[in-house]
This record gives structure tokens, sequence and C-alpha cells, in this order.
């Protein structure tokens, strides 16, 4: 049974201000805003490439091939240092030692190495620098690392070099002294040192926890979590006053995550480490695809760094190379380059630098794609451009080619007026009205910008704009693993093992165009092709940019199983009541509601129930949209 503390935990921040009426309207957005990440970041990080294998040589070298190859340019500006860099905590100070074997240009005399000449070399590249660290005592590799040759050494005390006890004096030394501009921060300290693990036994680290565990979110200490990064963001706003920072939370989709790291960090990550392996793209393609009410211009889903230019996605496959790509813009994931830079041939670096691409990920208006068709086979996504354009993905996930039907109803396109496609690979330019056939071959992603007819008029539906919904309460009491998510016969335990189970992604979660648990949206039997699904007992924010009116027809989803409770739904308008429906139950007609917003700022959608088990009553704002007059 959940505790108080941990339901409010799982509700987020927004609790405390609804001063313990979480449906209660704040008039303001909680979703993070904090840093700089108005759009998905986009650089190299080290970890894929050398693991903890790492050296200032690596590592500028593919600096200065983001440079030289004009990916900088494009937009690519983050150079992150993963796991190894740490030799250990000096003692009893606590000041972090760099391994300046390593890192030769952080001997700069004094009493410590300095990653100070470091970063300002990134700096004077036009770029920026990045670094990482643990929740807890000790890093992932220092638990996982099938050899000690680059991990800390030293004492027990000496070589716990994660931030657990040491927030304040970490970030002060990683941002204000070093110069550092982004951190991403793993979970493994607070997963992996138990008291019963032989790591622990064995006398060479201290227990911590655990706090989380990556498979059952009730043996989690949420809370605590949550308090641990809380700090972090304190230490990161005071120690860079300019706002130039970025937190990467690194927890793997566990801790109910899912539901409160976009209130948290810049990026979080919805799933276990990807691999270059074809399985294992579509396991974090999944975490992340259901997910787009959950993203938004300064917290993003992050399904885990590209993996391009090995395994699968080597330049020998061009196909899964590019549909790598192609989903993580699309989904806009963080655009992290894993691969060797130095090495890097030709083909790859076009896949990279694909501007036509990478300006759909960069797009101002933040919307994730939502899926407009969905199968095990083939999926169709489409997001929507700050310009009104529609950015379409279709994705064949199997073997076997497929004749696609993309039709207008897909993009919320007119029927009756031309939609031009612009293949974003190709640069070729067709068009069709009403429908068109694609063909799609195994484990391709063909993308095109799309320009048409809006089949709304005059505005659009909140599904549409994802980018400027946020779920501030879900009605996610019970986090439940999402079943839906693929599960590759070759996860991180091989076949040795039980194999993977599902994992925790959402389910049960706000969803665009869908109702929580996957179904078509539906009331009473009224179908709705446009809309939110939600949980009951939720809270909705909306951005409002300048529409004049809001309208929705309201009900309990046909998919509840719980068709007794009554829900009443309400729209506020920057804290003030607009609207109200009757209590409606399952099975009863929607409800219109119309209501003038000109000049709102933030309206809020709320449905409430009395009684009845949340997970058991899903409730649809039905053709939800923000209209100019």
């Amino acid at each position: 049974m959940l505790t108080a503390g941990v339901i409010a935990a799982l509700l987020g921040p927004s609790i405390a201000v609804a001063q313990g009426d979480p449906l209660a309207p704040t008039g303001r957005w909680s979703a993070n805003m904090a840093g700089r990440a108005s759009t998905p970041p986009m650089g190299w990080s080290t970890w894929n490439a050398f693991a903890t294998d790492i050296d200032e040589d690596k590592i500028l070298g593919s600096a200065r091939q983001i440079v030289d190859s004009g990916l900088a340019a494009k937009g690519y500006r983050y150079i992150n240092i993963d796991d190894g860099w740490a030799l250990k905590r000096r003692m009893p100070d606590g000041r972090m030692i760099i391994r300046d074997d390593k890192f030769p240009s952080s001997r700069v005399g004094g009493d410590a190495p300095s990653f100070k000449p470091f970063t300002e070399k990134l700096h004077a590249m036009g770029l920026k620098a990045g670094i990482y660290s643990d929740l807890g005592r000790n890093t992932c590799s220092e638990a996982h690392s099938p050899t000690d040759t680059d991990l800390p050494k030293g004492t027990v005390l000496e070589r716990e070099v994660g931030l657990y006890g040491r927030i304040d004096q970490d970030i002060a030394l990683y941002f204000k002294d070093w110069g550092f501009d982004f951190i991403k921060v793993d979970g493994c300290g607070l997963r992996d040192y138990a008291p019963q693990s032989e790591r622990v036994r064995s006398g060479k680290f201290r227990a911590l926890g655990p706090f989380l565990d990556s498979s059952e979110v009730m043996r989690t200490n949420i809370a605590a979590i949550q308090a641990m990064f809380r700090q972090i963001n304190v230490a990161l706003t005071r120690e860079n006053p300019d706002g130039d920072y970025l937190l990467s939370l690194c927890v793997w989709g566990a801790a109910n995550v899912r539901a409160w790291g976009k209130d948290y960090g810049a990026i979080s990550r919805t799933s276990d480490d990807i691999s270059p392996a074809w399985g294992r793209l579509l396991v974090n393609y999944d975490t992340t695809v259901t997910r787009p009410l959950y993203a938004h211009p300064g917290s993003w889903n992050d399904p885990d760094m590209l993996h391009i230019g090995a395994g699968d996605f080597d330049a020998d496959h061009l196909t899964e190379a590019r549909s790598h790509f192609a989903l993580w813009a699309v989904l806009n994931a963080p655009l992290m380059i894993g691969t060797d830079l130095r090495k890097t041939p030709q083909a790859l670096l076009d896949v990279f630098g694909n501007a036509d691409i990478i300006a759909l990920n960069q797009d101002p208006a933040g919307n994730q794609a939502t899926l407009a068709h969905d199968s095990s086979d083939v999926q169709i996504l489409v997001k929507t451009l700050a310009s009104g354009d529609k950015a379409v993905a279709i994705f064949n996930r199997g073997s076997g080619d497929y004749d696609v039907d993309l039709s207008a109803s897909h993009l919320k396109f007119s029927q009756d007026a031309p939609i031009e496609l612009v293949d974003l690979w190709s640069k070729q330019v067709s068009t069709f009205t009403k429908r068109t056939r694609l063909h799609v071959k195994p484990r391709e992603t063909l993308i095109f910008r799309a320009h048409g007819k809006h089949a709304l008029q005059g505005g659009y539906y909140l599904s549409e704009q994802p980018g400027s919904v946020n779920p501030a309460v879900d009605g996610v009491l019970y986090p439940t693993p999402d079943p839906s998510i693929f599960r590759t016969g070759a996860g991180w335990g091989g076949t040795g093992g039980a194999g993977d189970r599902p994992s925790y992604a959402g389910w049960g979660g706000a969803r665009a165009d869908s109702a929580p648990y996957g179904q078509l949206l539906q009331i009473a039997g009224q179908r709705f092709t446009a809309g939110i699904g939600i949980l009951a007992n939720s809270r909705l924010e909306v951005r409002n940019h300048g529409a004049q009116r809001f309208t929705t027809l309201v009900g309990v989803d046909d998919s509840a199983s719980d068709k007794a409770s009554d829900v009443t739904f309400a729209v506020y308008g920057d804290g003030k009541l607009l609207a109200t429906s009757k209590a409606t139950k399952w099975g009863m007609p929607a409800q219109s509601i119309s209501v003038p917003v000109a000049g709102v700022k933030l309206i809020e959608l709320v449905a409430r129930s009395p009684r009845g088990d949340n997970q058991r009553l899903p409730v649809t704002w039905g053709e939800a949209a923000l209209l100019e007059r």
C-alpha cells in the first residue's frame, strides 16, 4: 500500500503549492523550465564509443570533428564526459580529484587538478562541456565494470565519487570552479550497493539503501530520490546565476520518473541503456513513443543516446541508422552522438547532419510526435510544427515490406485539399489528396514534411500541441509496468535468466488521441479521433498562445471498468473557474463545454471523482481544442 508521503511524491511538486489538494488550480506551469533546454539538447557523449576508457585526446578529437564537419553549426554543441574521469575523492576535505594522467591539461599547479583548462578549450571552440556523476556514493561503472582499470582508486571513502552527501560541494566545483554546462546524474549508487550485495559484503564499498528498485516501484523511496534532485536543482541555480546549465536525470524510467522527471530536469531517461542492436532500439523507442504529453520545451523525454556508428546502425546498415536518427528526431529526443567521430565515415556524418530532420527536432513549438496509427508492424507518427506544417514518420518495425496508406486524417488535414509531401532523405516532392500509398522496406522509416489545409480551421486540437499540455497530475496512484513495450530476447541478462520484463514507462498515464491504456477514445459509443485520454482525479495544464475560446466534449471513457463513480469536469483560466460540467458516469453521453479564454495564459483541465479507483476510471477530453474565435 502506498503511504501518503509516497503518493505526494508521485503527484509531483505541485502538491505543495495546492496545499494538500493536487487538483486545485495553481495558475502556473509546473514542468521544468530551468536551464537551457528550450529545444532538445544536441551534442556528443563519450560512453557509447569509449565507456570508461576516456582521455583528453579522444574527447577533444571528437570535438574538433564536430566543428570541422559542420555539425556544430547545425546545433551539436554539448561535449559530455561520462563515467571514468574521477580518480578519487580526496580526504578529509572531500574534493574530487581528476585522473590527470588522462587529462593532462588539468595539471595546473595548486593543491589539485582542475578541469577549467579543458572546459575553456571547448568553450573557445564554441561548444559546451558536460560532466557525469551519480546520486549515490558510487557510480555505475564501480558496480558493473568487468575490471577496475579505469575506476576510482584508494580507500573505501576515497572511491566514493558520487554526489550523495556532497551535492552542494560537487555542484559548486563542477559548475562554478570548473565551468561545466551540463551534468548527467546516474542512479546506480542508489540501487546497486545493498547490504546483501557481494560488492558490499566484500568490504570494497559501504552499503547505501537501496533507495531504488528498477523492477518494483513499490520498493523504491521516490520521495528521497526527488529530494536529492531538488537539492541538485537548488545548487545548480545558485552556481549558475545566468541559468546556462542542463540537468540530465538518468534513473532509466524507474522510480516512477515517467510521471515527475519532467518537473525536475531538462532531460529524463525513459529506459535502460541503449545498445547497437535493432531489438534494443525498439525497447528504448517504445518507452518514449506514447509519452508526448510528458515532454515540453525545458523538459524532454530521453530514450538514450544515438548509437549510430556501431552494430545494427553502422555504415553497412544505413536503413537502420537513418531510422534511428529519424525516430529520435520526431520524438524530440536529445540528439547525442555516441560514436568515435574521428573514425566515422562520411555516410554516417551525412545522417547526423541532415539539416531538414534536425529542424524537426529543434522546432520551437516543442511538440513530440504523436501516434496516428499504431500496430506491432507499422506506426505512423505525426508532429505539429510551429509553422503549422506537419512532420510525418512512417516506421516499419518488422522484417517484411509494407504498403502503407497515409491519409489526410492521419495528419488532421482536410480531406478535400491537396497535401504536399517533401521526403527529407531524397528531397523529392509529391502531392496527394485524401490518401496516398507509400512502400516501406523492413526497418525503414520514411520521413516527410507535410503542408496542407488543417481539418480544424481557426484553431488546433490540444493533441496536436502536446508541448503546450502538461499532465501536472495524471491520476496514476499505482504505477504499473507497461506491457506494450517491445522486449528483446537479447536483453542485458541474455537468455540465461528469466528474460526482459515489462518496464515502467507510463502505463495508464495521459495520452494524446488515445485512452490511457491504449484504446480509442470513446464516450457512450461516440468515437473521437482527437482528444486527451487521462485517468480521473487528474489536472492538465495548457499554455494558451492567444486563442479566444476553449471547446471540448467530456465524459467517462467507454474503456472504464468503474461504471458507478461520478466524475465532474472543470476548466480554470489563470486559477479562476471558467466552467464546470454536471456529474457524469460511464455510459452517459458526452457533455459540451465551450468557454472564452481571451487573455488567459494558463488553462487547467480538472477531472475529479469523489470515489472509485482511478486506475479503473479513464476519462476523455474529446476534441479538446483552442480556437481563434
